[in-house]
């Protein structure tokens, strides 16, 4: 029996590949983001914006009317203004929180009461929310508040047999940026798919047992201690073949 899923900010690369990944386990799924566009594998694509309470239930709403049950809930938007904080704009600040933390909790909220035994919540998070990166204040805050309500979100809901777990992710797609796997033991940054594998695990049956994690989707990076990169003769040894 085919399972059904909503995922929020589906027509970006991570989004799109978890759309991908999870048509291929079989799922119908319905996708949200702020603009029209198409997304091979969707059974319906809705313009909404998730930030706006009211716009979180209608898609909610909506994709109940389109799919009939709700097994799925992800999470996949996000914002990250760069500034460091006596520099951080109070839009800046209000956009991060609102396209990251609120696309978490406002959906959510609006799906809960619909949600059965045995459906699961994944989000997406970052690194950033227990790693700290320079000017990253606005960032790291929001997805900070995605695993923080995780956690407590899985205690609440789990009696009902709800399941809520996020994916970490380290760099995505960082093939353009100097040194970007730099502090990477796999040496490489993530692929999309590699995030979406993750999600389609945490919402699946494989995972039945799974509640309140944070999973790093990160090549080691969140392994390593910084002065194995800090220091010139340990990044030597990172890079050394024995």
């Amino acid at each position: 029996m085919s399972r059904s899923a909503l995922v929020i900010g589906a027509t970006s690369p991570i989004g799109t590949a978890i759309v991908r990944a999870l048509v291929a386990d079989g799922c119908r799924v319905v996708g949200v983001s702020l603009h029209d566009q198409h997304v091979d594998g969707l059974e319906l694509h809705l313009a909404i914006d998730c930030a706006d309470p009211t716009g979180a239930a209608e898609a909610v709403g909506r994709a109940l009317a389109h799919l009939g049950v709700l097994d799925i809930l992800v999470t996949a938007a996000g914002y990250m203004p760069i500034a460091p904080a006596h520099r951080t704009s109070d839009e800046q600040w209000r956009d991060a929180l609102a396209n990251t933390l609120d696309t978490f909790f406002f959906p959510v909220r609006a799906a809960l009461p619909y949600l059965h035994s045995g459906a699961s919540v994944v989000a997406v998070s970052s690194v950033n929310a227990f790693l700290a990166a320079p000017w990253t204040a606005a960032y790291s805050a929001a997805k900070g508040g995605i695993d923080a309500l995780v956690r407590q979100l899985a205690v609440d809901y789990g009696r009902r047999g709800i399941r809520v777990n996020s994916v970490s992710p380290g760099i995505v797609g960082g093939e353009g940026l100097p040194d970007a796997a730099a502090g990477y033991p796999l040496g490489r940054t993530i692929r999309p798919e590699e995030v979406a594998a993750a999600v389609a695990f945490l919402a699946g049956a494989t995972s039945s047992a799974i509640t309140g994690v944070v999973l790093p989707v990160d090549g080691g990076l969140s392994v390593l201690s910084p002065s194995a990169v800090g220091r010139a003769d340990l990044r030597a040894r990172l890079s050394a073949d024995d």
